[in-house]
């Protein structure tokens, strides 16, 4: 078979399928590996997803995955990922998207690339990020990395990279974070679906103190049970595929009120969210229209973590202040102000956590019996545009980012899980999303919900152009 047959045969398969492969010597770690960087060097140059790429030291780690005595009860034997530039890769350095950093090489991996790692997946290429992380769209001096839906438009970020890589094909899993929803923008931006964990339930150890402990380390997936395996893997816990073992019906809130004044869900995004409703609905859960609470207190206190995040990071680092992007200096600068008042205070987190959790829970003393899931948006419309929005100011960043994104930041405040899968697609072709929020605990009850609703109405995996499987 030519090389481009074997590119077609597995580049765009699921990273389960290729690993089921791998573990039964059908196909070698080296060869799945081979194919995939073959597709990321036709298509990179189109979307600018990679700061990195590994082509050598990916095959002679695909060589060692080959060569492993255990290579058949690996779960992810031989499966391609790529790594967010913000924790660590032995023997590469993670700038957090910044030039204004020393570049110092790793000595070790990060927890969840050693967890990765140790489960069969090749790193491929580190992917970019805005500077330290900070905003919902991906660029940079240089680089302007480009949705695979419409490069005319952002893959969203501050894992707009991880994003861009799964959502064209070079890789079927991308490992990501989200500080206020850092995953979930990317995935709902390029049709992919992604897991916040809990707070504890994935190693965080980002930056100075991940962000005030709001920021978690996930993956993003095109299938449902991909996502469930990366996510045991992550959480080091047992790999199972995301069934309902008891069939329960749950009850499910739906809320599409925005808690950024002035900001509203748009028509197509109304009907997506309902188009949702209605399947839940023929499922046989329940669905009760009830909005959560997220007093004022709780929004401020997640903007304090935010520019108090870019300045610990900042410091961390060991960056130069003076080196560092104009909204990225505003923002940072907002961020000492912040911690020199005193203004992140853990009390208030704690407090919003005991009240979201206590809104799912109920209380048998009210009318109010609880909820099983709650059902959002994710964003407003579609992606910002792709462009060098660094070269913007920082009102402008922070502005666009508010009115484009305001039902995800709550949740890293809270610390509960949160889920995003696609919903089907806009008029013009680009993806739409909706997001699922449990208590403390509910990763596995969010995993099952999305495999139901992948079963009854499956959504196409890649972008169109960037598919290898269709016309190209």
């Amino acid at each position: 078979m030519s090389r481009t047959g074997v590119v077609r045969q597995l580049v765009g398969l699921p990273a389960t399928e290729l690993a089921a492969r791998v573990r039964s010597g059908e196909l070698s770690a080296v060869e799945v590996v081979r194919a995939h960087l073959a597709h990321i060097d036709a298509v990179e140059a189109r979307i600018g997803a990679y700061r990195v790429l590994r082509h050598d030291a990916a095959l002679a780690e695909a060589a060692e995955v080959d060569a492993r005595p255990d290579r058949a009860r690996l779960p992810l034997a031989g499966v391609p990922v790529a790594v967010k530039d913000n924790v660590a890769v032995a023997g590469e350095t993670a700038t957090d998207g910044t030039a204004a950093a020393p570049a110092v090489v790793a000595p070790a991996d990060h927890p969840v690339v050693a967890r990765l790692r140790a489960a069969g997946a090749v790193v491929v290429g580190i992917t970019r990020v805005p500077e330290l992380c900070v905003f919902a769209a991906t660029d940079g001096p240089g680089t302007v990395t480009r949705n695979p839906w419409d490069t005319a438009l952002s893959p969203a970020g501050s894992s707009g990279g991880s994003a861009a890589a799964v959502a064209s094909g070079g890789v079927p899993l991308a490992h990501g974070n989200d500080g206020m929803g850092s995953l979930r923008l990317p995935a709902a931006a390029c049709g992919l679906v992604t897991l916040k964990p809990g707070t504890g339930v994935v190693p965080a150890g980002l930056g100075a103190d991940s962000w005030s402990g709001m920021a978690e380390n996930g993956a993003l997936a095109t299938t449902v049970a991909d996502l469930a395996v990366a996510h045991a893997v992550l959480a080091d816990g047992v790999v199972a595929e995301p069934v309902d073992d008891d069939g329960a019906a749950l009850v499910i809130a739906v809320s599409t009120r925005s808690p950024v004044p002035g900001t509203r869900l748009d028509a197509e995004g109304r009907a997506a969210v309902e188009a949702v409703v209605e399947q839940l609905r023929a499922l046989g859960h329940t669905v009760v229209r009830r909005d959560p609470p997220v007093p004022t207190a709780a929004a401020l206190a997640v903007l304090a973590r935010w520019v108090a995040g870019a300045a610990d990071d900042a410091e961390h680092l060991g960056a130069d202040r003076h080196a560092l992007e104009p909204r990225t200096r505003t923002h940072a600068r907002l961020g000492r102000l912040v911690r020199r008042l005193g203004l992140v205070r853990p009390a208030t987190a704690a407090a919003f956590r005991e009240r979201s959790t206590a809104w799912f829970a109920g209380s048998a003393e009210s009318a109010d019996p609880g909820v099983d899931v709650l059902l959002t948006p994710v964003v407003t419309g579609p992606p910002l545009a792709a462009r060098p929005w660094h070269e913007r100011g920082w009102l402008a960043n922070v502005t666009a980012n508010a009115r484009w994104a305001p039902w995800t930041s709550a949740w890293n405040m809270a610390g509960l899980p949160a889920l995003v899968l696609p919903a089907g697609r806009r008029a013009g072709g680009t993806p739409l999303a909706v997001q699922f929020v449990g208590p403390p605990g509910a990763e596995t009850r969010l995993l099952w919900l999305a495999a139901e609703l992948e079963r009854r109405d499956p959504w196409r995996r890649h972008a169109p152009v960037f598919d290898p499987a269709g016309p190209g």
